[in-house]
């Protein structure tokens, strides 16, 4: 099963412990070889899922926007299967349209979020993954604060 990860980045501390939580059982409802998670690995939700799905014996493949920096050496990183650079729109790829990229690699989403339709990148990829027909698992326990930024 190939699982993307989406959310809020910059959440509380208390957030993410709540998040982390759910995130684990989560990815714990897979068989461990079955699991393949597919992420951009940005700090926050992102990475979160990452460290799970390796915790729990699961591979990890990274998806990095034409725009953005490879990510710090981590054992994650080290241990990743793959690392997907989407190619710029110059040259007839995606570019920074990270949605559509994980739409295309995956079969279901974790949209860690709080439903807020108007909730930007978290909102737009899950709507987008829906519209595929693919499933996703919203992930926003009761506690959970939104960031200052959204």
């Amino acid at each position: 099963m190939r699982v993307g990860i989406t959310g809020y980045q910059g959440l509380s501390d208390l957030t993410e412990m709540l998040v982390r939580g759910e995130l684990w059982k989560l990815v714990t409802t897979y068989g461990p070889y079955e699991l393949v998670g597919v992420t951009a690995l940005r700090p926050g939700p992102e990475t979160w899922f990452a460290q799970a799905v390796r915790e729990h014996g699961g591979k990890v493949e990274i998806v990095l926007p034409a725009g953005a920096a490879a990510p710090a050496r981590s054992e994650i990183t080290r241990e990743a299967t793959a690392v997907h650079r989407l190619a710029p729109v110059a040259a007839g790829g995606l570019g920074d349209d990270l949605g559509r990229a994980l739409v295309g690699m995956i079969d279901e989403l974790i949209a860690v979020w709080d439903g807020d339709r108007d909730a930007g990148e978290p909102a737009e990829i899950a709507a987008l993954t829906r519209r595929a027909g693919l499933w996703v698992h919203e992930i926003w326990p009761a506690g959970c604060e939104r960031p200052a930024a959204h």
